[in-house]
């Protein structure tokens, strides 16, 4: 009996040994997990709602704006803070956009329709240009750190967009473009039988002059820097090299619960819509397959092809270096 009470005892110690000794190995997975040496801010969790349905549509998705507070004490709002509801901020004119009802079957159809006052002045001696966008989700386009048109749809349904403006050669453009989210703070939205499905951005742009011609449009030349990237599971997939904020060994497969995925924030740069704005230290556009994109069911892209993918000018989409975690970036490109 005594043998046995022994034996019981020295069980029950080593038991005890093994549970003390594999703690701290768990706390240290779980620091080496949360650790974070970048230049970013982070935040974890989900954003309080500060605004609600700043735009609907019938078979859209809920389009709200959320504020979050990072580890370092300063507040973001997500997915960005954007001129929606500034109404000193000129809207673009439609393309395509079904929410409205502007289900424009050809590009002269919708220019046809397009209110020439809506054309933006920044010189009187000018040339006359007109853009065409489609964006995934959202865009605020400036020429020269003028604002030129901003996005008619936050969210969905996806649309496109005429921007007309008159302005000397040579000049810049500067966009803000943002990938709208669901579930504020982590870039995520309910597809694909999960609740915290990573979506994706895209954007591409042609612009012609009033010969018709196409003098810029989107590509690798573009510059292109990514200012929210979002959602991220462990904080030592992402790194930077020099200007370069990667997050392509992140996994991007989302989940059933995103409350504990992490977000990166930078801070915009004063000025960045402007000309004399240097972002030569900045990386070029990656550019898109519209595979990719996923564009080839969207009658607001596939009605104009013609534009977008011109035999002879294709334009090709551009973002940041991760089209799916990052929400908010900023492009440029100087036409001369």
């Amino acid at each position: 009996m005594k043998n046995i009470l022994n034996l019981v005892i020295i069980t029950l110690l080593i038991f005890s040994c093994k549970e003390n000794k594999s703690k701290p190995n768990e706390l240290a997975s779980s620091s080496e997990t949360t650790e974070y040496s970048g230049t970013a801010s982070v935040t974890q969790g989900i954003a309080t709602t500060i605004a609600e349905d700043i735009y609907s549509c019938e078979r859209g998705r809920k389009t709200d704006v959320g504020e979050i507070t990072s580890t370092d004490g300063k507040k973001w709002i997500v997915p960005a803070q954007t001129n929606y509801t500034n109404n000193d901020f000129p809207f673009a004119g439609n393309l395509f956009n079904s929410c409205e009802g502007k289900n424009y079957a050809t590009t002269k159809e919708a220019l046809a329709s397009f209110d020439n006052s809506k054309l933006i002045e920044i010189d009187e001696d000018g040339e006359i240009f007109t853009a065409y966008i489609f964006a995934d989700n959202y865009f605020e386009m400036y020429v020269n750190g003028i604002p030129v048109g901003k996005d008619k749809v936050p969210f969905t349904e996806f649309n496109s967009s005429i921007v007309k403006f008159k302005v000397q050669k040579p000049y810049t453009i500067a966009m803000k473009l943002v990938d709208w989210e669901e579930h504020l703070g982590v870039g995520c939205e309910e597809n694909r039988g999960k609740s915290f499905h990573n979506g994706d951005g895209g954007m591409v742009a042609v612009i012609k002059d009033a010969q018709n011609n196409i003098i810029a449009k989107t590509d690798e030349s573009w510059k292109a820097q990514t200012f929210y990237t979002a959602p991220i599971k462990d904080l030592s997939c992402v790194s930077e090299e020099g200007n370069y904020r990667y997050s392509k060994n992140c996994d991007t497969n989302g989940g059933q619960d995103g409350s504990s995925f992490y977000a990166l924030h930078w801070e915009l740069p004063n000025e960045w819509m402007n000309a004399d704005f240097d972002d030569s230290n900045w990386p070029n556009a990656t550019t898109y397959t519209n595979k990719a994109i996923g564009v080839d069911n969207k009658p607001s892209y596939t009605n104009f092809t013609s534009i977008f993918d011109d035999s002879d000018n294709d334009a090709e989409f551009i973002w940041s270096t991760n089209v799916v975690l990052d929400n908010e970036v900023l492009v440029r490109y100087t036409i001369k």
